[in-house]
């Protein structure tokens, strides 16, 4: 494939020459890439928080304050965890599903919410949970939960699983991962055999189709299949870098008994993902990976993303754990290893503790049990955690048959947590019940920019509740009973839960998928003094190949442990040629989260094979003046400030 030259004149000037099938380049051409749709990418590096939350006020015109809107809440104490708001008195307005003013003055609204007293944050997002029965949506719902995402299990054929549940309507968005331990039992292994070179081959293939139907990631569970090594493991891991997608981990050991410890759990996961790139999430660090080794366990994670690594993990605020008692878990040893007792033991939904007759059993017909386990104080440094959020790892299933948390995760969160003990504060307790889960996925799947925020453009996904009296209700007895406190829950705009109680005619969750996007055949094309460069059209906004900077006085350099390019003027640059080559047609272009930063601002960019593309509209942050040339053939010029 021939490359583009670009010659090195000196001037400022750039003609742009749009190229087939990019007709509506102009509408979004100064779109710039951003976490969420609407923002400036260009943020100043020094802006403060403080002023970040300020900015995230708005300044209604006369229209907008005359407007009626579908639903205003109204006078709330109103917490957005990306920009630090947290301000009472507010007003947010909403229209069409979506936010439309968050602001101090007076709006009025077809419905209106009289917030006062009480706290507005966004919808809760379980990113740990199960699929979205029809039972167990609700009890998600009265614990705030407005998103629920099966990234521990998930399907191996998303193109059934998301039709299905679209024909189901759940009250809550849903999306799942592709799940390898049901891909994998088509071969009818056993949990402690390990599939063939041949097998996984298939697997991967059937994994890459499930990607491309839209599943979030890829999950395993290494502990209830211990067969599954690294070389299942690895062509997986390298997939999912391909796709920008990360893998989620039941670890393989769960205590510090030897063979196999927390340690080993940590290690292994953390070389996945050395080797391979790809990020990484622990699933519930506080019962797998962490119990009895929190500090320790934690400060490997720290170190490894310390350098470099994407690496996150998620609790659910609980001390004890619960699952099957046919699984590999309760294999012998399981006292000393979880260092309990059969009376530690305890059936879901009932009050019955076990002994040895009891516990043989229950295992033979496979029941759930609770396990009094978990040291507290594991959880509370799991909670401190900057990069551990929130996952309930649950979902209730007919016949109650399950832990506590399937209803009470995100209400205990902060009633005991955060208001009661003092773990944690409100605001970032908010966030990693729903901003960091949003995060966690939302780079290939771009509905996620539009949730765990409270600002203008977002999806109208709140939870509104009496901060003094929320806490959860459901108990090991009785799994079943709806959090407290929590007096709205609004999803698309549409109110699921008030104080009179659920609305089950609201069905307003919608799928959350991967979106790829892949270099089209026909891009624009630049004329960059007299030579030629690709432009490629991502969501609305231009990119071109950050090589290209070279011609015009730049040079940068790149941090690996940052994931940052920094750009500097380079007065050596300019004495050549620069050779950037065509971008391969099918070429996937991915948000890996790297940034470009200059001083004065920064930006995200874009990757496309093993090439990094930035905004066209970073020309005007480094002081061109761009001018669409007037009766040109989609002609723009470039000249100085």
């Amino acid at each position: 494939m021939a490359p583009y030259r670009i010659g090195f004149k000196r001037s400022k000037r750039l003609s742009i020459v749009v190229g087939l099938g990019l007709m509506t380049m102009a509408a979004g051409i100064w779109a710039a890439l951003s976490p969420r749709g609407g923002e400036a990418a260009f943020r100043p590096s020094s802006a403060s928080l403080a002023e970040e939350a300020s900015a995230a006020l708005d300044r209604p015109s006369v229209e907008e304050r005359d407007e009626v809107y579908d639903l205003v809440i109204r006078g709330g104490r109103v917490i957005n965890p990306e920009t630090k708001l947290d301000r009472t008195g507010l007003s947010v307005a909403v229209k069409d599903g979506t936010i439309a003013l968050v602001t101090d003055q007076p709006l009025r609204g077809k419905k209106v919410i009289d917030a006062a007293g009480l706290v507005v944050a966004p919808g809760f997002i379980d990113n740990l949970s199960y699929d979205p029965n029809p039972l167990g949506v609700w009890n998600k719902i009265a614990d705030g939960v407005t998103t629920n995402i099966a990234m521990h299990g998930g399907t191996s054929t998303p193109a059934k699983w998301y039709p299905y549940y679209e024909r189901n309507r759940p009250p809550v968005h849903y999306g799942a991962s592709f799940f390898y331990t049901q891909a994998r039992n088509r071969f009818q292994l056993s949990r402690y055999a390990t599939a063939s070179a041949e097998q996984s081959a298939e697997l991967a293939a059937q994994a890459e189709k499930a990607l491309n139907d839209g599943a979030l990631g890829i999950s395993f569970s290494l502990e209830y299949v211990p067969g599954i090594t690294s070389k299942e493991i690895m062509p997986l891991m390298k997939l999912a870098r391909k796709y920008n997608v990360p893998v989620y981990f039941h670890g393989r050991y769960s205590d510090m008994e030897e063979p196999g410890t927390n340690f080993d759990t940590i290690r292994e996961l953390v070389g996945y993902a050395r080797a391979s790139g790809a990020a990484v999430h622990i699933d519930h660090i506080n019962s797998t990976g962490g119990t009895f080794s929190m500090k320790q366990s934690l400060g490997m994670v720290s170190e490894a993303r310390s350098g470099g690594l994407d690496i996150t993990s998620c609790v659910y605020p609980y001390d004890y754990w619960g699952t099957y008692l046919n699984s590999a878990r309760f294999d012998n040893g399981w006292q000393d290893r979880f260092r309990i007792s059969y009376r530690d033991l305890q059936i879901a939904g009932t009050n019955e503790r076990l002994t040895a007759g009891t516990f043989r059993k229950y295992r033979k017909e496979g029941k759930l049990a609770v396990a009094y386990a978990i040291p507290e104080d594991d959880v509370v440094e799991a909670l401190r955690a900057p990069y551990v959020m929130i996952g309930s790892d649950a979902i209730l299933e007919p016949g109650f048959n399950n832990h506590p948390r399937a209803s009470g995760t995100f209400a205990r969160t902060i009633g005991l947590y955060v208001r009661d003990r003092k773990v944690i504060s409100l605001t970032d307790a908010i966030a990693k019940l729903s901003l960091l889960p949003a995060k966690r996925l939302e780079r290939q799947a771009p509905a996620l920019k539009k949730k765990g925020r409270i600002a203008r453009g977002m999806d109208a996904d709140f939870v509104i509740f009496d901060y003094g009296e929320i806490r959860d209700m459901s108990t090991v007895e009785k799994p079943n009973l709806p959090s407290a406190g929590i007096r709205y829950v609004i999803v698309g705009g549409r109110i699921a839960l008030d104080p009179q109680g659920l609305h089950k005619e609201v069905r307003a969750g919608k799928p959350i998928k991967s979106e790829f996007l892949r270099v089209p055949a026909d891009y624009a094309v630049a004329d960059w003094d007299g030579a030629s460069t690709p432009l490629l059209d991502y969501r609305n906004a231009m990119y071109f190949d950050l090589e290209a900077l070279r011609a015009h006085g730049y040079g940068y350099e790149w941090d690996e442990v940052s994931k940052t390019f920094a750009l500097r003027p380079d007065a050596s640059a300019g004495g050549g040629e620069i050779r950037v080559p065509k971008p391969a047609a099918g070429e996937l272009m991915l948000e890996r989260g790297c940034l470009l930063r200059w001083d004065g601002g920064q930006t995200e960019v874009l990757s496309v094979g093993d090439r990094t593309y930035v905004p066209l509209s970073l020309l005007q942050a480094l002081g061109w003046k761009l001018n669409r040339d007037v009766g040109g053939e989609f002609a723009w010029t470039i000249r100085s400030a």
